[in-house]
């Protein structure tokens, strides 16, 4: 059985037992639909007695369903806070209620969001400490494995910062785009992670952390960065370093 995206949302419109139809994925995000898109849909159910809940994980080229009820998709897996956050919602038949969830995803709470930029903090100075390391040691494979690494901490710290879901990669560009990280010039960052993926520098990972220490000890996490002690003086730029970092 093959499901049509536009028969599905116009049976599952009729159905009482659908209190909202919610879409996520490319074509959610303007302008990144392609040729080879599907639609990622939330088909969200008063309770599991409706028949639409054997469609629970349908998959084909053109349609992917996830149905669920109001109640579990108040609390979905971490992962997919992102996609609900910049989804679009087709149908709201509780007064508001499945909107203000989706828009509430993009927000995470603020003892959250502070517990995990900690220990995201770490984990990126961890990450970029043994790179510049392994580079120092004439180990430039461990080195460029550990930068690249730490560019996965990173990402996910400076969106925590800013109590935000980090989004997927390939909605990375797109979301700095339109929504930019407070503080940071989008395409120099981008340039940045880039550059540093791609040759595992030290130099380019010295000065974005030169940024990344301030925003993180101007956010409270300075005791995260002091308990590093000395090993920050290689993580920070050389004196003799070329002066420019993404702003």
């Amino acid at each position: 059985m093959t499901l049509d995206f536009t028969a599905l949302v116009a049976d599952a419109t009729a159905d009482p037992a659908v209190v909202g139809l919610v879409l996520k994925g490319s074509r959610a995000h303007d302008g990144m639909t392609t040729r080879h898109s599907d639609h990622d849909l939330y088909v969200i159910l008063a309770d599991d007695a409706s028949e639409l809940a054997a469609l629970d994980g349908y998959r084909s080229a053109r349609l992917d369903l996830v149905v669920t009820t109001l109640e579990r998709f108040r609390r979905p897996a971490a992962w997919e806070r992102y996609a609900i956050a910049r989804s679009q919602v087709l149908v709201d038949r509780r007064d508001g209620e499945v909107t203000r969830i989706v828009a509430a995803m993009g927000r995470l709470g603020a003892e959250e969001s502070f517990r995990s930029a900690a220990a995201l903090l770490d984990a990126y100075a961890n990450a970029l400490y043994r790179s510049v390391k392994n580079h120092r040691d004439g180990n430039p494979l461990a080195g460029h494995l550990d930068a690249a690494a730490s560019v996965g901490f990173l990402l996910d710290l400076l969106f925590a910062l800013e109590r935000r879901p980090r989004p997927y990669n390939k909605y990375l560009a797109w979301e700095l785009d339109r929504f930019p990280l407070p503080g940071w010039e989008s395409a120099a960052l981008l340039e940045t992670v880039a550059r540093i993926t791609a040759t595992g520098e030290v130099a380019s990972q010295q000065r974005l952390f030169a940024q990344v220490e301030a925003a993180a000890r101007a956010a409270g996490h300075a005791a995260v960065l002091d308990a590093w002690g000395e090993d920050l003086l290689l993580m920070r730029p050389h004196p003799d370093s070329p002066a420019h970092q993404p702003s």
